[in-house]
């Protein structure tokens, strides 16, 4: 594992990128240097051989928000950091053409409930607790989540979570929406781990253009969204992934995807 800082470790590893944030002692808050990196590595998995990315906090927290003994107060140009630091990593994170998984174990709050949002497959330990606690301080909501959330909880839901901020349990997130599973402590390393190895193997033109055409979804019509599939599958029929899928279909064994 190397050290992009010491709040942010990065590993890569058989085409999975582990992110981990790195400051248990403070439930992993993060100050802006922090995310100032995540952009970076998350940036840098473009054109690295990152295949899958899987993002997590040590000890026992995934992210506790924003790191308010960092130095943050009313004078500092906040607008400046979210447009040039936070906002950056967010659209990097959805535009990535490879998977995110948002491993979350402990306290998700403020950026680091949203930081989770943003990627593609949250897995949740039943210990998990997810926040919008910028209310508590007198915020908004920031890094994507008056985007991410209404779009899977619903308006009504998305504004009594974020003008209350009380901590939602995983299983009751994994009820209202918001996550894709939740498992016994003990087995999250191993659902993540399984998971994040199938997505490692999976044909990587096939999951980019999965991931670019649900985020055209979101934002078109249905004839829109019909043209997007017609060029993207075109890309996808002429890939040697392609080819391998179908022999190995035909030929009744397990396909070996190179991204090709």
């Amino acid at each position: 594992m190397s050290e992009v800082s010491d709040r942010l470790l990065v590993s890569l590893e058989g085409g999975v990128k582990r992110i981990t944030f790195n400051n248990p002692a403070r439930r992993n808050s993060v100050d802006f240097e922090t995310m100032r990196r995540l952009t970076e590595t998350i940036k840098e998995s473009f054109e690295d051989e990152t295949r899958v990315i899987v993002i997590t906090g040590a000890g026992d927290s995934f992210c506790a928000g924003a790191d308010l003994q960092a130095g943050l107060s009313g004078a500092r140009d906040v607008t400046t950091d979210l447009r040039e630091v936070i906002n950056p990593g967010v659209l990097a994170m959805r535009s990535l053409p490879k998977p995110i998984i948002a491993r979350v174990h402990g306290h998700a709050a403020g950026i680091g409930c949203n930081y989770a949002l943003a990627a593609d497959i949250i897995v949740a330990s039943d210990q998990a607790f997810f926040s919008q606690a910028f209310i508590k301080i007198g915020l908004m909501p920031d890094g994507g989540g008056t985007y991410f959330l209404p779009r899977l909880v619903g308006y009504n839901k998305a504004f009594e979570l974020m003008a209350l901020g009380d901590p939602v349990p995983a299983q009751q997130a994994f009820e209202m929406g918001m996550l894709n599973r939740v498992v016994p402590a003990g087995e999250l390393d191993a659902t993540v781990d399984a998971m994040a190895e199938r997505l490692a193997s999976a044909p990587a033109i096939a999951l980019a253009k999965i991931k670019a055409g649900l985020a055209n979804g979101l934002q078109s019509d249905l004839a829109s969204a019909l043209e997007f599939e017609a060029a993207g599958q075109g890309e996808c029929f002429r890939s040697a992934d392609f080819i391998e899928g179908v022999a190995a279909f035909l030929q009744k064994r397990k396909a070996v995807f190179t991204g090709k």
